[in-house]
């Protein structure tokens, strides 16, 4: 059941100015206006980045930096303010909030530091309810969640509600919750943010799995020892691309520098 989704949600020809690929911003921009109409902050400058099917990637910079930003926009919680991006095929710079929401549903799992699992619900419940939102059959719901769960050493914990577990045992609910959808890209927000040295470790080798089933994973960290474990990292600085580098964890070291998006024609 895990595997890279090859599904396309409203696509549209390819882009002259974007490279293609699983994620694709080009000049992406995002600026935050005051009540006047007068500029608050550019949160994001003319991003060019490329993510292909597969590729495990750290996002990282400082506070302010825009990777925050970056994160919201990927996931489709946020709009650019010019620029393009593509996910999956899709031009989702030109949808409305309808198309946007179901892109969130179908394309992208979200996984948070603090977890956000419904408290009320079983871990069961919990993992089901983006599948609810999708119209799948219930039956359907509880088979997939109840594999994604088994899948992350939770099988026992089924009937269980959120505040009856670790935190470790929570991320791993959060994380089953966001591939109940076969999403075509994981954001992850320091998912290990919340917890001690350990259970991050334990966390983070479902991910190093997930990845090599083919699963593309973007993920938030400050912690560079997280960032190794990764193919690439990506580093922003004052809402510009600083830095995007192939790790050695590939065996190769390789400066990727933001390229200019082609000209067109």
């Amino acid at each position: 059941m895990i595997h890279q989704s090859q599904r396309s949600e409203h696509a549209s020809p390819p882009s002259p100015t974007v490279e293609r690929g699983i994620v694709g911003l080009c000049d992406a921009s995002k600026t935050y206006y005051k009540p006047d109409g007068s500029v608050l902050v550019n949160a994001l400058m003319e991003v060019n980045v490329t993510i292909q099917a597969g590729e495990y990637a750290a996002i990282m910079g400082a506070s302010g930096s825009g990777k925050s930003t970056l994160l919201n926009v990927l996931g489709c919680l946020d709009r650019l303010t010019n620029g393009q991006y593509y996910l999956d095929g899709a031009d989702v710079a030109q949808m409305d909030d309808a198309s946007l929401s179901r892109v969130r549903g179908r394309k992208i799992g979200f996984v948070f530091q603090a977890f956000n699992l419904i408290s009320s619900l079983t871990l069961l419940e919990n993992v089901e309810v983006p599948l609810f939102y999708l119209g799948v059959h219930r039956a359907e719901r509880v088979r997939k969640a109840r594999e994604l769960l088994d899948m992350v050493g939770l099988s026992d914990r089924l009937d269980h509600r959120p505040s009856e577990l670790s935190g470790g045992q929570q991320q791993r609910a959060a994380i089953a919750r966001s591939l109940v959808n076969d999403p075509a890209v994981i954001l992850a927000d320091e998912p290990t943010g919340n917890l001690d040295s350990v259970t991050g470790q334990s966390v983070l080798g479902i991910f190093d799995k997930l990845h090599a089933r083919g699963l593309t994973i973007l993920m938030v960290t400050h912690d560079p020892n997280i960032a190794d474990r990764c193919e690439r990292v990506i580093r922003l600085k004052d809402g510009r691309l600083e830095s995007d580098v192939v790790s050695r964890r590939t065996g190769i070291l390789k400066d990727r520098q933001p390229e200019a998006a082609p000209a067109t024609t």
